[in-house]
């Protein structure tokens, strides 16, 4: 087994209200930043774990976020990065 670090960003789902993105989107806009659009307020996880290689480990945190990290039902969930930790 070798150590791996799994990045994961986890967002409200698409269409869902974001009232935390919508203050901050709101709050670009009011300091001038017109070409923002949308903005989504969601978590950044890194999870150190220890896995037989990367697409192990990335396994491993994708049940993670199935089961436990991620709401199926109002968010989404993206490993963003594996790498050795």
């Amino acid at each position: 087994m070798k150590p791996f670090r799994v990045s994961v960003h986890i967002v409200p789902r698409k269409g869902l209200l974001d009232p935390q993105g919508k203050a901050v989107a709101d709050a670009l806009h009011t300091l001038g930043f017109a070409s923002v659009a949308e903005v989504h307020v969601g978590r950044h996880l890194v999870i150190e774990t220890q896995a037989g290689d990367a697409k192990a480990a990335e396994a491993s945190v994708r049940e993670m976020c199935g089961r436990l990290l991620a709401n199926p039902v109002t968010e989404d969930f993206e490993i963003a990065g594996v790498v050795p930790a």
